[in-house]
């Protein structure tokens, strides 16, 4: 996270507290970071308000700039601005979802952490993140490089955050229930399952300096374990990994990250993993 020098951020004209902005502005005081304020719309002109924004935020010490634009879509819009703007971090408000809509059309916020080649911040609270918890995702029992790649990009940019608000680092890991006909007998046993993850905790824990009271492991569901030690822990910000899923599986089933957005009520932080960035980046360029 402190390597991110230019962040873009969604503003929405539509409502009256900025919170991606005033979020925005605390990050980027704090790593040195310029702000890019974007508002995705063709219909009236928003000139002025972001000319204003930029004004007082310039007045803070901070470096600016603004457009607004539009690109067939929300996503698709960012995603350009994102490019031209050469910006590294997106932060955008979040909205909670009408739930028949959402049943209907997949909602911007999840097309965006979908298809976005940037981390994104989705912003949900005005409360302060100082000397808060910081909640870091992952599968500790997940071996394959793709996800210790990610696991690892999850952690650090959490430990950077805790490192930014001066707070204090949790990480959740979900393991699951046993299954009589899992290939692997470790799998068939809740014991076993159990045991396993907790010494990958330990082992993990002890490889990035983790605190093993800070280690939330526990079997059921990722998508409702996560916002339930977020709660538990009064977490300021969860920080989360997702993939692109595309088709009918990814309209149907959705990603944990999507799933659980609006049960959260904390900030999120998404990321991807690099081979999937990379993924996404190839089909930007075509």
């Amino acid at each position: 996270m402190q390597a991110i020098k230019r962040i873009l951020v969604v503003i929405d004209p539509t409502q009256t507290d900025q919170l991606a902005l005033n979020r925005a502005k605390l990050i980027a005081g704090v790593i040195d970071a310029e702000l890019h304020l974007l508002v995705c719309e063709d219909r009236d002109d928003h000139v002025r308000t972001l000319d204003k924004h930029c004004a007082d935020l310039k007045a803070a010490g901070l470096q600016a700039t603004s457009s607004q634009a539009w690109h067939s879509n929300l996503t698709d819009t960012v995603i350009h601005v994102l490019s031209s703007q050469g910006c590294e971090l997106v932060v955008k408000q979040h909205l909670p979802d009408n739930p028949l809509k959402k049943a209907l059309l997949t909602p911007d916020d999840w097309k965006l952490l979908r298809y976005c080649p940037a981390p994104v911040l989705l912003v949900k609270t005005t409360a302060s993140w100082m000397k808060g918890n910081v909640l870091a995702a992952v599968d500790v029992g997940n071996h394959d490089d793709q996800h210790h790649v990610l696991h690892d990009t999850i952690v650090s940019h959490a430990a950077d955050i805790v490192e930014m608000i001066n707070g204090e680092l949790h990480l959740v890991s979900a393991h699951p229930a046993p299954m009589l006909s899992a290939a692997d007998p470790i799998y068939q046993l809740r014991e076993n399952i159990a045991t396993r993850y907790r010494d990958q905790a330990q082992r993990y824990a002890e490889a990035n300096g983790l605190d093993l009271e800070h280690m939330h492991i526990a079997e059921g569901p990722a998508d409702t374990l996560i916002p339930k030690v977020a709660r538990q822990i009064g977490a300021s910000v969860t920080v989360i990994g997702t993939v692109a899923r595309k088709g009918i599986a990814g309209a149907l089933i959705g990603n944990t990250a999507e799933v659980i957005l609006d049960q959260l009520d904390s900030d999120i932080l998404v990321l991807k993993p690099e081979d999937t960035l990379a993924h996404l980046e190839r089909i930007l360029e075509k």
